[in-house]
């Protein structure tokens, strides 16, 4: 039976999911929540998620929300399918993947999802960017990526030698903050513009880039 994801391609968080999708070679049924209609507000959706977040996962009887869960129980479902994005077999670098895992959550998206908000949604709201808080993200984005640069000159990944979810988690976000004026944030950093190109460039998440465009209804 095919996973059933309820969500929009072009969201951040639904991309994160099928990215992870993608790699472990799933087998998955997208369907559409239509944002700009607030069907993610209405019932039936608010019974997958209270909160009226996309996307939610359906796996028979089993419903869940919160699109790194999402992931890392696809990633554990399918340990042995597709990429090794969970590193099952060795616990010490199982370990160092869930440490880059919670500085995504905790340290890098902070800083990147309110950047992304002025220059994406704010616009969509009838609203100009805030600059102030733009810059006082990117000042709190640099000090993060000081820290992935420093990382990523001894390791080619954030976990390891090896791509895993660490990797992943950043995908989506980081694709929309690569349209922005801010994206030599990234570029002046010689290890992390290489990090990016390698993880950005996978196959897997290849095929849901190409959907991922803001202001377009029905994407």
């Amino acid at each position: 039976m095919a996973l059933k994801l309820y969500g929009a391609a072009m969201s951040p968080c639904t991309s994160r999911v099928m990215t992870c999708l993608h790699e472990k070679e799933a087998d998955f049924e997208l369907i559409p929540i239509d944002l700009f209609a607030g069907e993610h507000k209405q019932l039936p959706f608010l019974a997958k998620n209270p909160f009226g977040q996309i996307p939610a996962l359906e796996d028979g009887d089993l419903s869940l929300f919160e699109s790194r869960a999402i992931s890392a129980y696809v990633a554990e479902k399918y340990k042995e399918a597709g990429h090794d994005l969970i590193r099952y077999q060795s616990l010490k670098e199982a370990a160092e993947v869930k440490v880059w895992m919670e500085v995504e959550s905790q340290q890098y998206h902070p800083a990147m999802s309110p950047i992304i908000f002025q220059f994406f949604a704010a616009p969509l709201q009838g609203k100009a960017p805030d600059q102030a808080i733009i810059d006082e993200n990117l000042e709190k984005l640099g000090k993060v990526l000081d820290v992935y640069e420093e990382k990523l000159s001894r390791t080619k990944y954030l976990a390891g030698d090896f791509y895993s979810l660490a990797d992943l988690f950043h995908l989506s976000f980081t694709y929309y903050f690569m349209k922005t004026p801010c994206a030599n944030l990234i570029n002046e950093r010689p290890h992390v513009k290489a990090w990016w190109e390698d993880i950005s460039s996978r196959p897997a998440f290849q095929k849901v880039a190409s959907a991922m465009t803001f202001g377009e209804k029905g994407n």
